[in-house]
């Protein structure tokens, strides 16, 4: 049986079909996973949800995982075809103990994977590399067995996103809503879901691009962080005078916005924008940004005395420590967006409906209303190839021997503030790349210092992707 070792990523497992995952080597891994929830929930009579994206090969290896768990005595919970954010969900909502989700988010349509929760009380908690993950590669990889002494249970519960959206617009008053246009293009995967059902219970217009489910993506990869993907959407939303475009990415956890004049609105900002709405009316409750853009959040921060914590890049992490330290929101820049309302997961559709919430209580255009938290200028992400031919680790040394006179973090790879501007320069936890994010008080320091930054990297052999 051939596992390959590569296939357990930093927060979750992903891998080509069917030459690294498939239906055989599978059965190994479920069986790995249900040892380390076993051991993590001391006990083997667990609820488990097992949810699945459209991709071709989902079908087939959501039976097969099903079928892996009810041999091994589980009591599974079949929720069917979900985003990730409604796999969430559905964990605290019905006090599953654990769950897994068959999904390669927005990888290429070549690949599968899983995502894999337990439930703590109130909190998701993700498995990830400081969650359990090397437990369940080591599981997989020495091929441990277990003796099969019952037969588990198959339930089906197919009511997870209308409870979700139900949930959502109580919770948060979507009724109030103006007559909104809204376009949305969830590039023929999951997001098309819940942006269906939400437009449904809202008084709003939602005018769909590649809303049809399709594994093959033939409108454009699922990946809203690519913003060449983005082009269409950004025509639509002005040839149709709509106030707002939406662009999920394929699993449906992270979401990207368009404003009135087709321009796309940084992450950050939209962190800005609910960091503000949460301290509103509790001014004291932590938010947590990750490492590469901090200074839009750190303003509406200190406008209200509160606490601005800082983590490091990837979702499961992210998870992990507002959970810890029980903040209220987190955001990261790539457009993952998390609460304490949900267990510390990621909620597009609690974004999307504050969105729409402020843009109807402004009565403004939301390019006027995202103006307010603009007090940094970001240089957007850069990514650079690692090969044989450039050394990350020396790159990182001689960054900070350079840039010794600022101040400096290496909580995830290098990031280095001055009084004017900053950068973050760090490896990726899923390619081969340094990726760098520069942001500056002004457009003028920005360019200046990214030129700087460019201009040394070039000079130790890295190469721009």
């Amino acid at each position: 049986m051939i596992i390959p070792h590569g296939i357990f990523k930093a927060y979750d497992i992903r891998g080509i079909y069917p030459t690294e995952i498939n239906e055989k080597n599978l059965q190994v891994i479920i069986q790995a996973i249900f040892l380390q929830l076993s051991k993590a929930l001391k006990r083997d009579n667990f609820t488990i949800a097992v949810g699945r994206d459209m991709r071709l090969s989902s079908p087939s290896l959501f039976e097969t995982a099903k079928s892996t768990l009810e041999r091994l005595g589980a009591s599974i919970i079949d929720i069917g075809l979900v985003s990730t954010p409604s796999f969430y969900y559905s964990i605290l909502k019905y006090g599953y103990d654990a769950g897994i989700q068959i999904s390669a988010s927005h990888n290429p349509k070549e690949y599968t994977g899983l995502k894999i929760v337990k439930r703590d009380g109130n909190k998701i908690i993700k498995i990830g590399k400081t969650t359990g993950m090397d437990e369940v590669r080591k599981n997989a990889l020495d091929n441990l067995t277990i003796t099969e002494n019952k037969k588990g249970t198959v339930s089906v519960n197919h009511n997870v996103l209308q409870d979700e959206v139900k949930d959502v617009i109580n919770d948060l008053g979507g009724k109030v809503l103006k007559k909104l246009k809204v376009v949305a293009d969830p590039a023929n995967a999951m997001g098309s879901l819940y942006l269906e059902e939400l437009f449904k219970n809202i008084p709003c217009e939602l005018i769909r691009m590649n809303f049809k489910l399709d594994g093959t993506f033939p409108s454009h990869q699922p990946d809203p962080l690519q913003f060449d993907t983005l082009k269409d959407l950004q025509d639509k939303v002005v040839s149709e005078k709509a106030d707002l475009g939406i662009a999920p990415d394929g699993d449906g956890d992270r979401v990207f916005f368009i404003d009135e004049n087709g321009e796309v609105i940084p992450a950050t900002l939209i962190t800005s924008l609910i960091a503000s709405e949460t301290l509103k009316n509790n001014p004291k409750e932590k938010i947590i940004v990750d490492i590469r853009y901090t200074n839009n959040v750190k303003k509406i921060c200190a406008k209200y005395n509160a606490p601005l914590l800082i983590s490091k890049v990837g979702h499961a992490l992210i998870t992990e420590q507002l959970n810890k330290e029980n903040a209220a929101f987190a955001g990261e820049s790539s457009g993952h967006f998390y609460f304490r309302e949900t267990g510390g997961a990621e909620s597009s559709l609690r974004v999307i409906l504050m969105l729409l919430k402020k843009i109807s209580e402004e009565g403004k255009n939301v390019s006027d209303i995202m103006k307010q938290y603009i007090s940094s200028f970001e240089s957007g992400e850069i990514n650079f190839i690692i090969d044989e031919s450039i050394n990350a680790d020396t790159v990182l040394k001689t960054f900070k021997q350079e840039f010794f006179d600022g101040d400096i973090s290496q909580l995830d790879g290098l990031a280095i503030d001055y009084a004017k501007w900053r950068f973050s320069l760090r490896t990726s936890n899923t390619e081969p790349l340094i990726r760098l994010n520069v942001e500056a008080d002004s457009n003028e320091i920005l360019q200046k210092n990214l030129n700087t930054i460019l201009q040394k990297l070039d000079s130790l052999g890295a190469k721009r992707k």
